[in-house]
């Protein structure tokens, strides 16, 4: 944020009139899934969405780049750290209540939480999500799914606040869902709260259900580690962790970072991963099936931070 000798102004213009939280140099390791990620400029948690505007006003003021950061999966945060400001949405913003057929929720949410939620009440549609370790922000920007569910499919509306510190209501369709995509993921943008639309269901139905979907993310995937969740997309017809396994990646490790043995489209952090070893193992994987496979997978891992002088600041997309 600007040579040493102004570091302090500048933090003290940023966070002018600010009510929330702030730390600096708060190491991003803390905060996301892997516990990897070197250490923020600037790490912010809003009181309330009015707070969440004057600090995007304020950044944008003085030019300094700001970053939305949720429960922190299916997130790489570079090794030099973020420059600028990180916003993270709070308990504040995960609040969740019932009109109807519809439940509207704060972005600050964990998905996992609103899908117990929504079952309790009994409301039909988010059972799929019980097992994504996303905030309601991250999921609706990411588009989240699983077991033949996702966001798009009980998305009503999505209030955000765009690049300018401005509130608006984005509906459904004008969100331009596709497979674990949407338009913010090109748009910098913070999501503030979204509106699900269910339908009636067996509350007992939908918990037996969900407690299915967690014991088999517990049986296969390796929870025992931090991990980001899914590295790659699966390809059409096809699935990313069968094409590595052929390719003879699982267990394949660099530095600190291995190909899970239980998992192949999880990468986990054995104890000393740094981001350069996951990217470096990224692309070793990629590679190793594009020769074996003949199949290009994509990484849907988010990656920001500085990195050879360059900043991601977009601020997009959360991860799951």
């Amino acid at each position: 944020m600007g040579d040493i000798g102004s570091f302090s102004d500048r933090v003290n213009r940023i966070t002018s009139g600010f009510r929330g939280k702030w730390k600096v140099n708060e190491p991003m390791s803390l905060h996301t899934t892997w516990r990897i990620g070197g250490p923020a400029d600037l790490f912010t948690v809003p009181a309330d969405e009015e707070d969440a505007a004057l600090l995007i006003g304020n950044c944008n003021q003085n030019h300094v780049p700001w970053t939305v950061v949720g429960l922190g999966s299916n997130l790489l945060v570079a090794d030099k750290g973020i420059r600028g400001v990180v916003i993270h949405l709070g308990k504040e913003f995960s609040q969740r209540t019932q009109e109807g057929n519809q439940v509207i929720v704060g972005a600050g949410c964990s998905l996992p939480g609103l899908a117990r939620f929504a079952a309790r009440q009994g409301l039909q549609g988010l059972a799929f999500a019980v097992g994504i370790p996303a905030s309601v922000g991250g999921a609706v920007i990411m588009n989240a799914g699983a077991h033949g569910g996702s966001i798009s499919d009980v998305l009503r509306w999505v209030d955000i606040l765009d690049a300018q510190g401005c509130k608006r209501r984005l509906t459904r369709e004008e969100m331009n869902f596709s497979y674990r995509h949407s338009r913010l993921q090109q748009e910098k943008a913070l999501v503030l709260r979204a509106c699900m639309d269910l339908h009636p269901g067996t509350t007992g139905e939908m918990e037996a259900f969900m407690d299915t979907i967690l014991a088999k993310r517990k049986a296969t995937q390796p929870l025992e580690w931090p991990n980001a969740g899914s590295v790659f997309l699966n390809p059409p017809a096809d699935s990313a962790g069968r094409l590595i396994e052929k390719a003879g990646m699982k267990g394949f490790a660099i530095g600190g970072a291995q190909v899970s043995p239980k998992h192949a489209n999880f990468i986990i952090n054995t104890g000393e991963a740094t981001a350069k070893d996951v990217l470096a193992l990224i692309e070793a994987v990629k590679e190793k099936v594009r020769v074996t496979c003949g199949i290009e997978l994509n990484s849907e891992v988010r990656v920001i931070g500085e990195s050879g002088g360059q900043v991601d600041d977009r601020g997009t997309k959360d991860s799951h």
